[in-house]
């Protein structure tokens, strides 16, 4: 567990190895639970919190705070009070040890041991990391179904282009073979026309049979503007 914030509170003071703390010291105020670890503070927290009513705005912590029955303590030192405190005018500005022996002072005034706020700030991170892993969980989901359903959609397009590439080549191989059947047709028509200019020829000075291809018709004369 890597918070920085209990660095205020838990701390092993190397160079003071073997020495005896001061009882009238403010900072050995509370000193028997500023000396526990993290860890066994973590240890003795519920592993994982459960959401028991869902979450109606992810961005509002509170509601996540509530929706996993992290509640404020009678008291009301919460870790956020804490910080409020650390961030105080009156001691920012002064060193570590300074602020976490006066915040360990207005604990022991209060009746309040450190531990519960210590216990509080891991119910919170712990909510906030279990409802984290809720919306990855949701959005792996989503992502699945997505994918999935992209699948189907796709397929879905590729059936209907290759029908419709079937249909435009089915047209166009109409048009190719009515193409070529009138191409025919021609050959034979000049032939048919040949037969009869040449049955006309004798008789006239002038012969009025066409052999060659019909004029093409024009096309409908386009609107002017357009």
């Amino acid at each position: 567990m890597s918070k920085k914030w209990y660095n205020y509170f838990v701390s092993v003071d190397s160079g003071a190895a073997g020495a005896e703390p001061d009882s009238a010291s403010p900072a050995s105020v509370g000193a028997p639970n500023a000396a526990q670890t993290i860890a066994e503070i973590a240890a003795s927290v519920q592993p994982a919190p459960k959401f028991t009513q869902p979450v109606a705005d992810p961005t509002s912590f509170d509601q996540i705070y509530q929706a996993a029955e992290v509640r404020t303590p009678p008291h009301g030192f919460t870790i956020f009070k804490i910080a409020d405190m650390l961030k105080s005018e009156h001691i920012r500005e002064l060193a570590v040890e300074i602020k976490r022996s006066s915040v360990l002072l207005a604990l022991d005034a209060a009746g309040v041991k450190l531990q519960e706020v210590l216990e509080d700030a891991v119910r919170r991170d712990r909510a906030l990391d279990t409802f984290e892993m809720v919306q990855q969980r949701a959005l792996d989901q989503l992502e699945a179904r997505k994918a999935d359903e992209n699948k189907k959609l796709q397929e879905e397009a590729d059936r209907v282009l290759n029908e419709l590439r079937s249909k435009i080549q089915a047209n166009n191989d109409d048009v190719a073979k009515e193409r070529e059947r009138l191409q025919t047709w021609r050959l034979q028509k000049q032939q048919e026309e040949r037969r009869i200019f040449d049955a006309v020829a004798p008789f006239v000075s002038e012969n009025p049979i066409s052999t060659g291809p019909a004029p093409a018709p024009r096309k409908p004369q386009e609107a002017p503007g357009q």
